[in-house]
This record gives structure tokens, sequence and C-alpha cells, in this order.
């Protein structure tokens, strides 16, 4: 088998003309084009591939690991991200799940990092020049690093005069943390620091707003908006926003003839405020930002800087690293029948959770656990010898049913407990949830899953493509009845096993069933309501 490639590509901000030749030639070579959906629209003009998978926020990983598979089975495939892929975007993520499967570059498939430009550049080439000296590039979704690690570099580089790009300023749930920002900034900035809203750079909603620090918030910030900060020396001018290179400092600007020669501009005494080679130290008075000179290392001045900071005492040789937290998340249960949990067993849940673990209790009847550890396994085991179960969450098969009227039903308990130990926690496309009643009353709403089993007349019914959530919910489509509970079995595995192989990432059940019309041998029905509803809004 040819070995497959994975190219992925950075478009920069959408439009055909900041586009590389590299990037079009890369999409075009692609078998598959795989990609957030909103960011295949912007370049589906440019494919000529038929094999598009498109999904939604929140689902990188999954079209990593698609890319990954796709790859491996010998296709070429492009993961796109707007701007630059290497700056919060997917290259990181393909690595990663490379990484995880063993991969070398000299054994594995190929891959290919296409640069595009990034939305720093590419914002501030509508603002100006803003981006002239030290910059640096912070977002503020919290989603993946902790908020308090967040607003450190926040400060850090507000004290440090940088020229600052907030990415992921808000969204529709995150309101607080551009507030947030601001507070940090205006400790270490003048309220008059010129700043830069620009929303969809060089796409067809395309706005561009010059502001200050003080009033930034006045002002329309979302998913889509890049904030940049000037520095101290940042200004306004003819509706742009200018930071200062330096050269006024060795260059008599608007003078034709300048007062030091080419040769002459890199001497020491062309330049005293530089950092002196033998001595260590430069001159003070030419920074923007007032200090005292002090006599100590930039070792010593950095520890002091993270104390003010932390408000905390740090005590040297210490060096800055976040560390990278093991979290270990999974499903807690009594058991797929008992709905009953004993005090030990919550006093067990409690230990394990400690002082930072988090439990949940979700609408499935099961409890989710987040636990910071780097010994998942001793967990596992310590829950399953107080006759807890312990399943995976994300993307996998739940098997969730009824209490059997407390086990006064009991018939079809066993045929429940096994579908729950050939299938539960099976890796698919998306989380898919198998509903099992243990009589005909189906009160434990079966038919309302991704796929309904109802125990009747000590045979099986079977429903299938639910749409469990959203305002055109509908139930599933009836597709068999009087299954013998030996067949029942089996006839899952062949269906599930369809599904994980033929469905798109992030595709539900329903949509794969509406979109091939034919599982095994149960014919798509439309079950959706015949009303039309209006689509709910979904901000940026």
């Amino acid at each position: 088998m040819n070995k497959g490639k994975i190219f992925v590509v950075g478009f920069g901000p959408g439009d055909r003309e900041h586009i590389t030749n590299r990037a079009v030639v890369a999409l075009q070579q692609s078998e598959c084009i795989i990609g957030y959906k909103t960011y295949v629209e912007l370049i589906e003009h440019l494919v000529t591939t038929k094999s598009i998978v498109s999904t939604g926020m929140t689902e990188e990983v999954s079209r990593a690991q698609d890319a990954v598979k796709k790859a491996e089975a010998g296709q070429i495939v492009s993961v796109i991200s707007s701007g630059d892929s290497g700056v919060y975007g997917m290259a990181g993520l393909v690595y990663e799940v490379l990484i995880e499967k063993g991969w070398t570059e000299k054994e594995g498939i190929e891959i290919e990092i296409v640069p595009g430009i990034s939305a720093i550049n590419s914002c501030a080439s509508l603002l100006g020049a803003p981006v002239m000296h030290d910059s640096c590039t912070i977002s503020l979704s919290d989603h993946l690093t902790p908020w308090t690690v967040i607003e450190k570099r926040i400060e850090a580089a507000a004290m440090a005069d940088f020229v600052i790009a907030l990415y992921n300023p808000k969204s529709g749930r995150r309101t607080r943390q551009i507030v947030e920002a601001q507070n940090i900034l205006l400790k270490y900035r003048s309220p008059e620091t010129p700043v830069g809203l620009v929303k969809s750079a060089y796409r067809e909603n395309q706005n561009v707003v010059l502001t200050t620090l003080d009033e930034m918030l006045e002002h329309d910030i979302g998913m889509l908006t890049t904030v940049i900060i000037g520095n101290s020396s940042t200004f306004f001018y003819d509706n742009k926003i200018i930071t200062p290179r330096g050269y006024q400092r060795k260059y008599t600007l608007g003078e034709e003839k300048q007062s030091l020669k080419p040769h002459q501009r890199l001497k020491k005494e062309a330049e005293p405020w530089a950092l002196n080679q033998e001595t260590g130290e430069a001159e003070t008075g030419y920074e923007q930002i007032d200090r005292k000179k002090q006599e100590v290392s930039s070792l010593d001045l950095a520890i002091k800087a993270l104390s003010l900071v932390s408000k905390s005492e740090i005590e040297p040789p210490q060096l800055v690293q976040q560390t990278i937290e093991d979290i270990f998340e999974f499903a807690v249960s009594p058991g797929v029948a008992n709905k009953f949990i004993t005090p030990k067993q919550m006093s067990v849940l409690a230990e394990t959770i400690g002082e930072t673990g988090t439990m949940e209790y979700t609408p499935d009847h099961r409890f989710l656990l987040k636990v910071p550890t780097d010994q998942p396994e001793s967990i596992v085991k310590k829950l399953e010898q107080n006759d807890l179960l312990v399943m995976p969450v994300g993307d996998v098969l739940n098997l969730k049913a009824c209490d059997f009227c407390y086990g006064e039903k009991a018939e079809s308990i066993p045929y429940a407990e096994e579908i729950s130990s050939k299938l539960g926690g099976l890796k698919l496309p998306k989380e898919l949830h198998i509903g099992f009643n243990g009589c005909g009353m189906a009160c434990y709403r079966a038919v309302f899953d991704d796929i309904g089993i109802v125990y009747r007349k000590k045979k099986f019914d079977l429903f299938i493509g639910a749409k469990p959530v959203g305002r055109t919910a509908h139930a599933a489509q009836p597709v068999a009845e009087g299954i013998e509970p030996d067949q029942l079995l089996p006839l899952l595995t062949k269906l599930i096993e369809e599904y994980k192989q033929n469905a798109h990432p992030n595709e539900r059940l329903f949509k794969y069933f509406k979109r091939v019309k034919r599982i095994q041998y149960f014919n798509y029905q439309d079950m959706s309501s015949k009303i039309e509803v209006e689509p709910a809004p979904c901000g940026d």
C-alpha cells in the first residue's frame, strides 16, 4: 500500500489573494479536505476533490484523528486552518495524534506544514503598522489553558511593554475574559493607548475599528475579532495605528541627508542604549518605561516580577515553566440496572476526587469525574473494588438502561449487561447512546436515544436514529419487532461497526442514517417534524 500524506494547510485570512500558491497546490492535490465548517466554506471553490469532511467547533481532535486514519489508508489529506496552521491551528494536534501512535518521520506517513498569514499580520496590515516592535499573541480562550496562567501572561506582556494581539477574545459564553484583560492592561498602559479591533480581515464582513484601551469594550468584540493593543510608544496618525521601530534614534526622519552614514549606524556610540557585550550592562533612560537601575541579575529580575504577579515569594533558582497536568476524565455508575449508590461508594468517590478534582451528575445516570493524576489504573482498581462501574467518556458508546422497576422486571437485565460489557466504551465518530427498556412501557424513553431497545413479550423491538436534542428533536424510527434474544447482540455489533467505519467525524447516527439511507437491511424513513422551525441563532 502506498503511504499517504497529510498537508496541514494555513490558508490565511480566507480570500484568494492572500492564500499562498503552495496552499492552493496542496488543496488541489488532496483526495480529502478536513476542516471546521466555516473554514471549509471559505476555500471550497479552490478544491477539486468531492471528499470534504466539515465538522463543528471543539472537534479539532476528531479532525486530526480522521486525517491520520485516512492518510494511513493511503490517501492524500489536507487539514485546514485559517491564518497559520502552526499558530493556534491544527499542526500541533496532528503531530500529537501521530506521536500517540508511535509515528516517526522516517517510517511514518509524510507530513507537510503549509504556512499561512496569521491573524496578527493580516489584521495589522489593515490598521497601519502597529506591530513594528516586539510583540506577542495571547489567546483568551480558557477551554484548554487555565485562566490563572492566561492572567499571568497578560500581566507579564503588559509589564514588558509588548504590542499584544489578543486571539479568541470573546464568545457567547466567554464574556468576562476580555474585561479582565483590559483591567490588567490598564495597570501598566495609558487609557489612551491605541487599540485596533479587526473582525473577519479580508473577508466579506470585514470591520475595522480604531479605539483606545479605555474605550475598546464599547465596541462589538466576538470570536472573529482580533484585538491589537499598542505599546507605550504607539500612536494614531491619519486613521492609522503606528508603532515606531526606533529609527528616529539613528535616523533623522524627513531629512534627505542622514547625519550618520550606513556604516556608522551600528557603532556603539550610535547605540548608547544597547547591551554592552563585555559588562552585560546597558545605559538607562532611553526606554519608555521608567525604572531604576538595579545591581541584580536578569534571573533575579525575572523572579521578582513573577513574585509580584503571583503575590507570593518565589525562591531562586527556579525556572519559569507551566507544568502539563494529567487529567483523568471518566464516568462512574453503580451499575447498568442499579440506580442506588451507597454512602461508602460516595465516600470513595469523594476520596478519589480530592481537593482538585470535580464530579458532575449527568442526565445519563452517571457521574462524570475529572481527576488530576498520573496513576489512572489505581483509581479504576479502587472504584471497581467498591462495585462501581467505570466507563470511558467522549465519542464512545454508552448504554443507558432503565431501573427494571427496581428489579421487579429483571428478566432482560442480563442482555443489557452483556451489551454494556461487549460494546460499552467502543470508540465511535460521535458519542452514541443505546437506551434499554425492560418492558413495553418504555418509560426511560429508549426511543429517544440513538438506538432504542425495548424488551417485550420475551423478544426485542429495535429503534434507530432519534434526534435527541434541539427544537426539531424526534423519536427514533422503529425498524424491527420481535428480535430473538440471541440475535440482538450480533445485529447491534454489525450495525455499530458499519456506522464506525463509514460515518464522518462528529456525525451523529441519525445524520448518518439520513445520509446513507440504509443501515444493514433497514431503510431510512424521515421521522422529523413536518412543521418548519426557524434555525436557532448561534452567534458568531
